[in-house]
């Protein structure tokens, strides 16, 4: 029986199973990006934990959790001798906060956490619903572990490289104002409107030549706004 099926019949098989594969989906390899996106400040989360075995930090203190905008602060040049905790890591968004709450801010039993994000969640499509859900978690995250611990919001910043994502950073804004409103051991710091001038439009003498990061005149706007928060 075999040698009645044309030869041209077996050369055409391994054809047909290319093409076939070619049409599945390419759903079988595992996405990269994804576990890049889950380990990315792995690195610095093991920073903080090495510091911290190195040299443990009084707990009961201030902590600063945040992105670029606190990791760039020296917080001891603004607010010299109060031994405050940064725990910033450039880049990072609501959601990663709440991911290493466990690792870098609860063992520290602070009195006070201090918190900048959602600048980075918005400029990735974020919508302000995402981070004002994503904030309520990290409340009560620190609610359930640390019931007598004061959070302090420091407003979504506007900034001259962003500004096309002001309405949204208003939006935000106002959703954890409101929120603050609310609850008790919950303030909020609005920093947003010191940092626009008089026509409306972010101070560029507040930013560093990125437009994005604050420059020297702007962390000392943002200290003298905090400092109340922080007694």
């Amino acid at each position: 029986m075999m040698d009645r099926i044309p030869r041209r019949a077996f050369l055409a098989v391994p054809f047909l199973a290319l093409l076939a594969a070619s049409w599945l989906p390419a759903t079988a390899a595992p996405d990269s990006s994804r576990q890049d996106r889950s380990e990315r400040w792995e690195p610095a989360i093991r920073a903080f934990e090495e510091n911290e075995r190195a040299a443990p930090p009084a707990k009961g203190g201030v902590v600063f959790l945040g992105s670029s905008s606190f990791r760039r602060w020296d917080l001891e040049r603004y607010f010299p001798g109060r031994g405050l905790i940064n725990r910033g890591f450039g880049g990072s968004q609501m959601a990663d906060a709440l991911r290493y709450l466990d690792r870098i801010v609860l063992p520290l039993r602070p009195r006070t956490v201090v918190l900048y994000e959602g600048d980075n969640d918005l400029a990735n499509g974020k919508s302000p619903e995402t981070v004002e859900r994503e904030f309520r978690h990290l409340v009560e995250r620190l609610r359930a572990a640390l019931p007598e611990t004061k959070i302090v919001f420091v407003s979504i910043k506007p900034s001259l490289r962003r500004w096309a994502l002001i309405d949204a950073m208003r939006d935000a804004n106002a959703r954890v104002r409101a929120l603050a409103a609310e609850r008790a051991m919950l303030e909020y710091v609005d920093i947003a409107g010191p940092m626009l001038g008089a026509d409306g439009r972010p101070r560029p003498e507040l930013f560093a030549e990125d437009g994005l990061h604050l420059s020297d005149a702007g962390y000392a706007l943002w200290a003298e706004r905090l400092a109340p928060h922080l007694e």
